[in-house]
């Protein structure tokens, strides 16, 4: 398995052609095996850093690293082996399980693909399907349930075996059951690796070793999980107080009230 990776964003700010910065001077580093998760309102450029993570965008100022080489000097097919993404929504192609989940690369073999999925905790599920990895799939997933498809996510991600996970909610607005799995199977995932989780609910982040309250493209807040619930005065620690159940944003909403 690989060991996670040292992430690192440094004084980064991105500004699209003739606009305002949309990240303003981020900075804060991830230790290999360590999981951040990162919380925001929507529209407070969250995904933003997915796509600098994936060289999608180049920040215009500052670097983004891992294990200290500037992203933009790696090759894009490494730095894109080296990091895995499950989000809510899972594109899945015409073609049996099996493809799906190897991305059509024929030296992905049954055997690997059973122990990948008997260690993550789906092989039951998977053995389960009327033609097991033979069974055929549409353009879209057509025939699967939304959990299903993020199970065959989190497989394809365990097959890549990345040195960094990126979660962007995938449990959201499922059945409680399939939530369940879906959970052993993140904590199976991040074992041993890096993680950042782009959290809609404050739940999801209480496996993060770190937390991060992203606002305005700034860093409100940057620190250690325990350490911010302890402190009454942290964002984190007012906003668990003020959830009671509420989505993220409500919640933030509740919490810029509370500071006026």
């Amino acid at each position: 398995m690989q060991r996670g990776v040292r992430a690192e964003f440094d004084r980064v700010r991105l500004r699209y052609s003739g606009a305002q910065d949309v990240l303003k001077g981020v900075t804060f580093t991830l230790e290999p095996g360590e999981t951040l998760g990162v919380l925001g309102r929507t529209g407070s450029d969250k995904t933003t850093l997915i796509r600098l993570l994936f060289r999608l965008y180049a920040a215009t100022e500052g670097a983004v690293r891992f294990d200290g080489v500037d992203v933009r000097e790696a090759r894009l097919d490494d730095l894109r082996r080296r990091v895995g993404l499950v989000t809510q929504d899972v594109q899945l192609f015409h073609g049996t399980v099996r493809e799906n989940l190897s991305f059509f690369d024929p030296a992905v073999t049954e055997e690997r693909i059973t122990a990948v999925t008997s260690e993550l905790g789906v092989g039951t599920w998977l053995a389960s399907l009327r033609e097991g990895l033979d069974t055929p799939l549409t353009a879209g997933g057509g025939g699967l349930s939304r959990g299903e498809s993020q199970l065959l996510a989190f497989a394809r991600v365990f097959l890549k075996d990345p040195g960094l996970v990126i979660l962007d909610e995938p449990s959201s607005r499922l059945d409680p059951a399939t939530e369940k799995t879906l959970t052993r199977a993140v904590d199976r995932l991040l074992e041993h690796r890096t993680g950042i989780i782009i959290a809609h609910r404050l739940e999801t982040v209480q496996r993060g070793d770190k937390i991060l309250v992203l606002s305005g493209g700034e860093i409100a807040e940057f620190g250690s999980r325990q350490a911010l619930s302890r402190n009454p005065a942290s964002h984190y620690s007012r906003l668990l107080a003020l959830s009671g159940g509420a989505s993220l944003d409500e919640t933030m909403e509740k919490l810029g009230d509370a500071t006026e």
